[in-house]
């Protein structure tokens, strides 16, 4: 009986504070109590559930526009809005998927009276469309516009991405900042094109929905019926509804107007960038060619300097060489008559040797000789 009375009671605190109007839909998407359909009523509270490949639009009472991708968990936290000064509050939740945010009548009086709380921290819009991707244990945040110097003369959108560790300002369009559990968010970069193909993917069945003929005139009609039947009773009159809605009507146009122009400016940019920079290379390529040219023209000049020297030098060195050569000639041939000289005294030496050799021999043979005459003439006069 008590959790029945209970859940009865935020049923009805939860209709009396309206939010806005589902402007389209695709694929399944839910609350916590039914299916939503175009048309359908939001309120204050409800968890609103995008399965895969399903996306849904809310068109919010003060003009903001939230549209929800696939894979999506949102929470309508905060809603207050004055429609008669434009004062209020918005605060919305992502637990996971994406979300995309066009500002309204509450952003243009007060910048930053429009939140987005994620796991990993909270997204300040100050008048701006953006879109936050949330996955496990990370967010990414793209700035979408308008820029600093749109043509509209629009104030330019900023997205201020904070935890209590630190924050981060993206105020150039198509700039994006991640934020991870434990960290602060890290520095504000130029988007890749893989990236923003991503944060397309995320959006892509909700243009699928928009696109196609199924969605009838009929059903146009009766969301523009209804969103008048709730402004009404927000207190705008019928004059008022309608320049509101050909205000929006208008504000769209010139937004993809805008957004057009500002693309087509930047292709210009970079295409003369492109062409400075090519032209800038071509004139290095030059100068570094001049640059070789000459080098290998002194290259080429000291080249034949040095091989004018080095013949030089090789003919010095060759005419040392012959000059040493016939010294070296010159020393060797004394030195062999030397060692002729040499050997023809050392052999009459030898011979001079052997003759007193021979003449003492000679001697000493006629010594005996005589010796014996003398003692045979000896004996002989004995005998006689």
């Amino acid at each position: 009986m008590i959790s029945t009375s209970v859940f009865a009671e935020e049923k009805l605190t939860i209709e009396k504070q309206l939010v806005g109007i589902v402007g389209a839909i695709s694929g399944t998407v839910k609350t916590e109590t039914r299916e939503l359909k175009a048309g359908d009523k939001i309120y204050l509270n409800e968890t609103i559930v995008a399965g895969a490949g399903s996306g849904t639009q809310i068109l919010l009472l003060d003009q903001s526009t939230f549209t929800i991708g696939e894979d999506s968990e949102v929470v309508m936290d905060t809603f207050i809005f004055d429609p008669a000064t434009n004062d209020g509050k918005i605060v919305a939740s992502v637990k996971q998927g994406s979300l995309k945010v066009i500002s309204g009548l509450i952003s243009k009086k007060n910048p930053d009276s429009l939140t987005v709380e994620v796991p990993e921290g909270t997204l300040g819009s100050r008048g701006t469309e953006f879109q936050t991707i949330v996955s496990k244990g990370k967010t990414d945040t793209l700035l979408i516009g308008p820029g600093k110097n749109n043509t509209l003369g629009m104030r330019p959108g900023a997205v201020l991405v904070g935890n209590n560790l630190g924050s981060t300002l993206l105020d150039n369009p198509y700039s994006m900042a991640s934020m991870t559990k434990g960290k602060a968010p890290g520095q504000a970069k130029k988007i890749t094109k893989n990236q923003l193909k991503k944060f397309n993917k995320k959006m892509k069945a909700l243009r699928v929905a928009k696109l196609s003929p199924e969605e009838k005139k009929g059903k146009r009609k009766e969301m523009k019926k209804q969103l008048r039947k709730e402004l009404k009773s927000m207190g705008f009159e019928k004059e008022e509804i309608k320049s509101i809605i050909r205000e929006n009507i208008q504000k769209d146009k010139e937004k993809k107007v805008a957004i057009k122009k500002e693309r087509a400016e930047k292709k210009k940019a970079k295409k003369k960038k492109a062409k400075a920079e090519k032209k800038k290379n071509k004139k290095k390529k030059a100068k570094k060619a001049d640059k070789k040219k000459g080098k290998k023209k002194k290259a080429t000049k000291k080249g034949s300097k040095k091989k004018k020297v080095t013949k030089k030098k090789e003919t010095k060195k060759k005419a040392t060489k012959k000059k040493a050569t016939k010294k070296k000639a010159v020393k060797k041939k004394p030195a062999k008559k030397k060692k002729v000289v040499k050997k023809k005294a050392v052999k009459k030496k030898k011979v001079v040797k052997k003759k007193k050799k021979v003449a003492k021999k000679r001697k000493i043979v006629k010594k005996k000789r005589a010796q014996k005459k003398k003692r045979a003439k000896k004996k002989r006069r004995k005998k006689k």
